[in-house]
């Protein structure tokens, strides 16, 4: 009688491991490094640029597109000239991958996050980072994400990345990180 219970158990343990291993659904995480959950993706894409998002030609799913470093859509920040909320033409092409991704997946949604570097008081500084992730956000809705998919915030000058007290530093705190959030 125990060997039959013990069979039963290990019978149980492989089926329930072997339906555990075969959803049949596709997922891209959303930067679970962060504690975000995982997101829903479809086989196809709408538009062009579909190999630079990390689908093969063929409409199948290649990989995880969001955490992929040879993808466009592992590249999160956006970096702006001093006093400046103007997007750089280097800039782009990124957002716009991140406004396809967000079209082509509405329960994805993200959080702008505006930065200052350390010069201008702090309320200017709060000001310029809101500035910063606002024409980031208008970028990403004129070019196909839903305004309820993104939310801004400014930080100004109080998270930086750089802790120096020169050029080199200061470019780096002058930014807008797109972070995404869970579904």
């Amino acid at each position: 009688m125990k060997t039959l219970s013990k069979v039963m158990i290990v019978a149980i343990s492989v089926v329930l491991l072997a339906a555990c291993g075969t959803t049949g659904s596709k997922r891209a995480s959303t930067g679970a490094d962060r504690g975000v959950t995982e997101v829903e993706v479809g086989g196809e894409t709408a538009g062009g640029g579909a190999e630079s998002m990390g689908i093969g030609g063929s409409g199948e799913f290649a990989g995880e597109r969001l955490d992929d470093p040879s993808s466009i859509l592992s590249k999160r920040v956006i970096y702006f000239d001093f006093d400046s909320s103007d997007i750089k033409d280097e800039y782009r092409d990124i957002i716009k991958a991140h406004a396809t991704y967000l079209a082509n997946h509405p329960s994805a949604s993200i959080v702008l996050e505006g930065h200052a570097d350390e010069r201008g008081s702090r309320e200017y500084n709060i000001g310029l980072g809101e500035r910063r992730a606002k024409a980031v956000s208008r970028f990403l809705t004129l070019q196909g994400a839903s305004s309820s998919q993104v939310e801004t915030i400014s930080y100004g000058e109080e998270r930086p990345v750089a802790f120096g007290h020169d050029e080199s530093s200061w470019k780096l705190n002058r930014r807008v990180e797109i972070v995404y959030q869970g579904s």
